[in-house]
């Protein structure tokens, strides 16, 4: 069996937003007993005084886990692994972002093939203009 987390190895969010990581395992003759989350290896407490931390787990042929971090924090930034009872440990780093970005835009490409295919963007910022 193989787990991987999506998007990473890096993903970066807003403070204030939600943290959604998704773990899958695939290759798995079953689904796995059970998945822990970790934050910094220590495992995450989904009743802790924090609040807003939630898991839904799917099993099937692709086991998925997701894991959600509601209003997300600069403490929350670190490495988040997913540790099946099946398989190895996945890791991915987590990079919360305080304040306004100024002009750079992450992209994160997967599953790239040989056909073609069209890149879209929005830009949400506004000039300013000063005399």
């Amino acid at each position: 069996p193989t787990a991987m987390i999506l998007g990473g190895p890096d993903l970066h969010v807003d403070k204030g937003s939600t943290i959604n990581l998704t773990c899958s395992i695939r290759f798995s003759p079953e689904p796995p007993a059970y998945i822990f989350w970790y934050h910094q290896d220590d495992v995450i407490s989904y009743d802790s005084s924090r609040g807003g931390v939630s898991v839904i787990t799917e099993k099937g042929d692709i086991t998925t886990s997701f894991l959600l971090i509601q209003h997300a924090d600069i403490s929350d930034s670190g490495k988040y692994s997913c540790s099946p009872s099946n398989a190895d440990v996945a890791s991915v780093r987590v990079h919360v972002l305080n304040g306004k970005r100024s002009g750079h835009a992450i992209i994160k490409l997967a599953n790239i093939s040989n056909s073609p295919c069209t890149l879209s963007f929005v830009s949400t910022s506004s000039c300013e203009h000063r005399p």
